[in-house]
C-alpha cells in the first residue's frame, strides 16, 4: 500500500515501538493521527514531529475505556476526513506467575491488548467499507504464537489478537481492506521493565531496537503483508510450536526455574 500522502491513525503512539513508527512515518510524508493515554508524552512527540511534517494531530484517549474507541475514531475522521491505515500498537504486559496476578490486572490487560483494538477496528470498518479501501495493522507478539511461561495472560491476549486478525482478514476478502498482523520478538523499550530485561539477558533472548521493529511494520504495510514474524530463530520456533508443541514444551519448561527469581513478586 502506498504510504506517502496517506492518513494513518496510530495507537500507543507515545510508547517505544509506537513513537519509532510515528517518526519513520513522518519522514515518509504521512498525515499522522497519534493516540495515547499519556497526554504529556503525546504532545511532546507531536511537537517533535512537527519539525518534520505539519500533518500531525495528537488525540489523547484510552482505547480500553468504554466508548473511547468510537469517540477517538469519530474525532479522527472529523479532523482528517478519511483514515487510510489504522495501526494498533497500544499494549500492556503482565509479567510473573499467573497464580499471583490480580483478576483486575488480567481484565485490564485484555481490554488494552485485545478488546480495545477490536472495538477501534469495529468503529473504523463502516468508514473503510464505504470507501472500499483501507489497511488494518495489528502489532502483536511472537508470544501470540508461543505461549510463554510467566507471560500467560499477555500471551493469551496476543493469541486473541492474532486469531482475530486472521478471521477478519478472511471476512474482509474482496472488500479492498487488508489486515496485517506483525509479531515482534523482545524489543528494547521501557515496556519491558527492569525484571523482564534482566530475565531476557539471563536467558540470552534475542533483542531488537524499536527502530528495527518500526521499519518492519512499515515494510509489512507497504507490501500489503498478511502475517509478519520478526527475527530468527523466533520465526522457526513459531513454526515448530504450531506443528510439534510438545517439543517446545520441554525447552520452555526448563527455563521456568531460571525465570523464577525475576517473575516472583519479590523480584520486581
Amino acid at each position: 500500500m502506498k504510504i506517502s500522502g496517506s492518513t494513518v491513525l496510530l495507537t500507543g503512539a507515545s510508547g517505544g515501538i509506537g513513537s519509532a513508527i510515528a517518526r519513520q512515518l513522518a519522514r515518509r510524508g504521512v498525515n499522522l493521527i497519534l493516540v495515547s493515554r499519556d497526554r504529556e508524552k503525546l504532545n511532546a512527540l507531536a511537537a517533535e514531529l512537527r519539525t518534520v511534517t505539519s500533518q500531525v494531530l495528537p488525540l489523547a484517549g484510552d482505547i480500553a475505556e468504554a466508548g473511547g474507541p468510537a469517540r477517538l475514531m469519530a474525532e479522527a475522521i472529523r479532523h482528517a476526513g478519511a483514515i487510510d491505515i489504522l495501526v494498533n500498537c497500544a499494549g500492556v504486559q503482565n509479567f510473573g506467575f499467573f497464580a499471583e496476578e490480580a483478576p483486575a490486572d488480567t481484565a485490564s490487560l485484555f481490554n488494552v491488548n485485545a478488546v480495545g483494538p477490536m472495538t477501534l477496528i469495529n468503529a473504523a470498518l463502516p468508514h473503510m467499507l464505504q470507501r472500499k479501501t483501507g489497511q488494518i495493522v495489528n502489532v502483536g507478539s511472537v508470544f501470540g504464537s508461543i505461549g510463554f511461561p510467566c507471560f500467560a495472560s499477555y500471551s493469551a491476549s496476543k493469541f486473541a489478537l492474532r486469531g482475530f486478525s486472521e478471521a477478519l482478514r478472511r471476512e474482509l476478502a474482496g472488500t479492498g481492506i487488508g489486515v496485517t498482523y506483525v509479531a515482534p520478538r523482545f524489543t528494547k523499550t521501557a515496556f519491558n521493565r527492569s525484571p523482564v530485561t534482566r530475565m531476557a539477558n539471563i536467558l540470552k533472548m534475542n533483542q531488537d531496537e524499536p527502530e528495527t521493529v518500526a521499519a518492519s511494520v512499515i515494510a509489512a504495510i507497504e507490501r500489503n503483508g498478511r502475517d509478519s514474524y520478526l527475527g530468527w530463530p523466533e520465526k522457526l520456533f513459531v513454526r515448530i510450536n504450531s506443528i510439534l508443541p510438545r517439543l517446545v514444551d520441554q525447552a520452555l519448561m526448563k527455563q521456568v526455574h531460571a525465570m523464577r527469581p525475576f517473575a516472583a513478586k519479590r523480584g520486581s
